[in-house]
């Protein structure tokens, strides 16, 4: 059985991004439904997975990163409105029997993902 994590990397400070809040949603049709609510922890990753097991099902995912609001607790200058505020990832599970690890690597001006194991 597969499983869903994810982590966050602070390219302005250099470090992994402790404290960014997150949810997940499964998305079908036009139903959003959150599946978890949680916070990166001291190495920025999760403390366990967001999904695993039987839990994690083919279809449609979003999660949302709370990224403007971890640069305006870190003192980081933001203009307003924020140019990097909330980060949406959406992204498919195509074999649920696979990992996926979805990191977001994120700057107030710049974010990007990719599909790691």
């Amino acid at each position: 059985m597969g499983k869903l994590s994810t982590h966050v990397l602070d390219t302005v400070h250099g470090v992994p991004a402790q404290g960014v809040a997150l949810e997940l949603y499964r998305l079908e049709g036009d139903s959003r439904t959150l599946l978890a609510r949680t916070a990166t922890n001291q190495d920025g990753r999760c403390d366990a997975p967001l999904l695993s097991g039987p839990a994690l099902t083919r279809g449609v995912y979003e999660l949302v990163f709370h990224a403007g609001d971890y640069f305006a607790r870190k003192g980081v200058p933001l203009p307003e409105p924020r140019f990097v505020d909330q980060v949406v990832l959406r992204f498919g599970v195509a074999n649920p029997d696979e990992n996926y690890h979805v990191p977001l690597v994120v700057t107030p001006w710049t974010w990007s993902t990719y599909r790691g194991s």
